[in-house]
């Protein structure tokens, strides 16, 4: 941009809007006082400029029909021979509606009290501009033909007041905010401007758009770099580089179903009201699935939700994750008093995080690792590298070793019940998880102390656990962990927290493939049964897990979701067979979670009865299931 060059900045206007609808937009946001510039000072009180600015906001308002988008421009407006700084949106090749800015900063480097009014106290009042009768107030909200699309707009500094306006728009309806914005750039003030965008979001559980002038403005005493962000609910999707004079674009999309959804289950949100009465403007968005073919691709769609693909970010997860866990367990120890704790072993991913767990809590504790009772209780299913990783972690890390075969005692169980030991059905594999928590819970009474409980969140969600076996301890120490983040955590400690013979154990068990153990092992010792070809793919199902139950997902959505997230590993057919899995499962086993143990709470999906998932354990599936019925059928013709 040009500052005070009207035509140039119109051309610039109109391109990036066509390039903008070209990208797949709907909304387009520009900067605060684009026409004009934002650095007109005593210009601004020049007619030319802002003629010449009513001029061009007309012509691009035509253009937005041309181009099936929606645009919001800054440029100055007199009412009642007072200038506003204002905003206006553009859509449907027309004027909409015109917000006037609020607080206007006059301290440092600012003055624009010299030459706007603020916005405030103005009554709401309708001006003409060309051809359009147009309505302009503080208090508006552009609601779209789809009720889950609400916006409203607050100006810049609006943003660095004490009470935004957006609070109270967003309070009204409004679940996209959009800030046309000139920060100056100075020494920490974009990590700054990067919070109040990212808090704001949050605050509002709304969309926030920040389109900031960019390095044309600089003159004099100030320097602009143009940076702009999107957000949505405390995550920052796009961010432009800065100090860059030609135009910029940052897209995002925006998930409206996850917003409605945070929304429905925040008390907060729902008791709050506004306080003053904002007006509605109809608009009507165009839909953009056609141009942009690869809608829902412009936003963090991570395969692993539960893992922070930054590893900086994943080890600060990780760190905190085991933090939580210690000290949850630490508590239960210290308030019982206990000096032992029994947990099994079985070399396998979930018992070793466990045994990881509680000997930092019993270091926290200043308690001796001897009183850590770790059996490893082999079967018929048990291989050699599980045994085997198993009895070297114990002996690492200075636990107690009690190696306590199942085999005779499963044996005379199936005599006692009269089952045939070559019918190796669930009678079989269950008799064998409910021995071993028969004997865990047995040796901590024999020592004083309690069973710590080694299953994890994504086997909670699918009911992969026996009922009364390896369901069943004291305290279920990962019960908050995904299986996705397990072997991560592993990782972190093997590189963090431990070192030598434990370090080493610790990566062989990581690579050691998930399986229940509870059928015999081919004749070379290799494990047969293998967890994720008979339940599913664990990474697809803590995929299903976080959409559905921490943003109440319907099936097609998260269908969706995952054919971008998963674009190139899963066809749809897989995607659907193992999505159905989900649903069966995770309805028919909610008995299991009603009965669950108490265990630490490490992230923002849980599923415990007392707490975050309150469900029916009679609840019917039919609904669910019956649309992914509908997504497998071919399409009718």
């Amino acid at each position: 941009m040009r500052v005070a060059d009207i035509a140039f900045n119109t051309v610039s206007h109109l391109t990036a809007l066509r390039d903008s609808s070209q990208q797949g937009a709907a909304i387009a946001l520009f900067p605060e006082l684009g026409l004009t510039g934002y650095t007109c000072g005593d210009l601004f009180a020049q007619s030319l400029l802002r003629e010449k600015a009513i001029e061009a906001l007309v012509e691009i308002a035509k253009a937005t029909a041309k181009h099936q988008i929606h645009a919001i421009v800054g440029f100055p407006l007199v009412i009642d021979q007072r200038l506003f700084n204002c905003a206006a949106v553009l859509g449907s090749g027309r004027i909409l509606g015109i917000v006037p800015k609020i607080f206007l900063p006059t301290t440092g480097e600012f003055y624009e009290e010299r030459w706007f009014t603020g916005g405030r106290d103005i009554a709401p009042t309708n001006v003409t501009i060309g051809p359009y009768v147009v309505p302009v107030s503080t208090d508006l909200l552009f609601v779209d033909e789809d009720p889950r699309l609400v916006f409203g707009i607050e100006i810049c500094e609006d943003l660095w007041a004490v009470n935004p306006p957006s609070g109270e728009l967003c309070l009204a309806g409004a679940n996209l905010i959009f800030n046309p914005s000139a920060s100056n750039e100075l020494l920490g003030k974009k990590s700054y401007r990067r919070e109040l965008v990212k808090q704001q979001s949050a605050r509002c559980l709304a969309a926030y758009a920040y389109a900031s002038a960019g390095a044309g403005e600089s003159t004099t005493d100030v320097v602009y770099s143009g940076h702009s962000l999107i957000a949505e609910n405390g995550v920052i999707f796009a961010e432009s580089a800065r100090f860059q004079f030609g135009t910029q674009i940052i897209t995002a999309d925006i998930d409206l179903d996850r917003l409605c959804h945070e929304r429905l289950i925040n008390s907060s949100f729902s008791a709050a009201r506004p306080t003053r009465k904002i007006g509605r403007i109809p608009v009507s968005i165009a839909p953009k699935a056609v141009m942009q073919p690869k809608l829902g691709s412009l936003r963090p769609g991570a395969s692993l939700p539960f893992v922070p693909s930054n590893s900086t970010d994943r080890a600060e997860t990780c760190q905190e994750i085991f933090a939580i866990q210690s000290v949850g367990l630490a508590k239960r120890i210290k308030h019982i008093g206990a000096k032992n704790v029994v947990i099994g072993i079985s070399g396998g991913l979930d018992s070793t995080l466990a045994l990881l767990v509680t000997v930092h809590a019993f270091d926290l504790l200043g308690l001796d690792r001897k009183g850590i009772i770790a059996p490893t209780l082999p079967g018929f299913g048990t291989t050699k590298r599980t045994r085997g990783n198993a009895e070297q972690l114990v002996e690492a890390l200075g636990t107690t070793l009690r190696v306590i075969s199942i085999d005779a005692a499963v044996k005379q169980h199936f005599a006692d019940i009269g089952h045939d030991p070559e019918i190796q059905d669930i009678t079989y594999e269950n008799s064998q998880a409910r021995e071993r928590t028969k004997i865990l819970m047995d040796l901590a009474n024999q020592v004083g102390g309690f069973v710590i409980g080694t299953g994890d969140l994504s086997e909670s969600a699918l009911g992969w656990c026996t009922f009364n076996g390896d369901h069943m301890s004291m305290y279920h120490v990962n019960i908050g962990v995904p299986k996705t983040l397990v072997r991560y955590l592993i990782d972190w400690c093997a590189e963090t927290e431990f070192s030598g013979a434990t370090k080493a154990v610790l990566h062989d068990i990581c690579d050691t493939p998930i399986s229940p153990e509870l059928l015999p092992a081919a004749k070379n010792g290799k494990i047969l049964q293998q967890t994720e070809s008979v339940v599913g793919p664990y990474e697809l199902h803590d995929f299903f897990l976080y959409h559905i139950v921490r943003h109440g997902t319907r099936p097609a959505k998260v269908l969706f979701l995952a054919q971008i997230a998963f674009d190139g590993s899963y066809e749809r057919k897989t995607l659907l067979k193992w999505l159905g899995v989900f649903i069966r499962r995770f309805f028919s086993q909610q008995f299991k979670r009603s009965a669950m143990p108490d265990g630490p709470k490490v992230g923002s999906v849980a599923l415990s009865p007392r707490g975050d998932w309150r469900m029916p354990s009679d609840a019917s599936s039919a609904t669910w299931l019956a649309e992914i019925d509908e997504l497998a059928s071919p399409p009718q013709s």
